[in-house]
């Protein structure tokens, strides 16, 4: 798996940002980063399927790569020193997709569930359910309070939208986005043959909330096709 060089690569690539010295190293970059990531896609891709068959599992297709696509940032840096393995559907049926990711840095590392950026659409299905009690709501509520690994997180609101609704709901209705986290910096973890196995446990415990959002999605693909 992952070793303490796969993260002094990663500081040093970031630091050189030099295409030269990247092409290089191909040889560690491919034993320190590369491998160590399919290698945990693939053990984790069978379990994912049980979760949704629809996830994408593919090992290539679920890994980050370092060159960053600078086309349309400000950011012109080459490289990246943030690596992740994420299991969504096919982004070519789905326009908005909840999945559940992995990610480290030599700053730290983290996994959970959520959307990079939920579309407002699927937002506004997400706070009706949630202000209609809806039962996916509940089951995912119930979830998410019965555990302490995984705290929401996403953008707020600057000004309250829901000042009248109970705080454990507003920490979910006043949010631009939805994601799910567990955030460390303790590194051990990362060089476990039992890595794979905690972030499976992790991702079962949040198959309640994917349920909702993808909930939330159908309703939200039914509304557009009835407006």
């Amino acid at each position: 798996m992952f070793c303490r060089e796969t993260f002094e690569f990663l500081f040093e690539n970031r630091l050189k940002d030099s295409k030269e010295w990247y092409d290089a190293h191909k040889p560690e970059r491919q034993k320190l980063v590369t491998e160590p990531l399919l290698a945990l896609s693939a053990s984790l891709g069978p379990a994912m399927l049980e979760m949704d068959s629809q996830l994408v599992t593919e090992p290539r297709r679920t890994i980050s790569r370092l060159r960053r696509d600078t086309r349309y940032t400000k950011d012109k840096s080459l490289y990246r020193d943030v690596i992740w393995c994420v299991f969504l559907r096919d982004k070519k049926q789905f326009s908005s997709l909840p999945g559940f990711v992995f990610e480290c840095s030599p700053r730290s590392w983290r996994y959970g569930m959520g959307y990079w950026q939920t579309d407002p659409a699927t937002m506004s299905c997400i706070r009706e359910m949630i202000l209609s009690n809806h039962p996916a709501f509940l089951k995912a509520q119930k979830a998410y309070e019965k555990q302490e690994i995984f705290h929401l997180e996403g953008e707020c609101y600057k000004r309250p939208h829901f000042p009248e609704q109970p705080p454990q709901l507003q920490n979910w209705l006043e949010r631009r986005s939805l994601f799910l986290a567990h955030n460390e910096t303790d590194f051990e973890p990362l060089y476990s043959e039992l890595l794979a196995e905690r972030l499976l446990q992790g991702f079962q415990i949040l198959k309640p909330l994917y349920d909702f959002f993808w909930a939330a999605e159908e309703r939200r693909s039914l509304g557009e096709q009835g407006g």
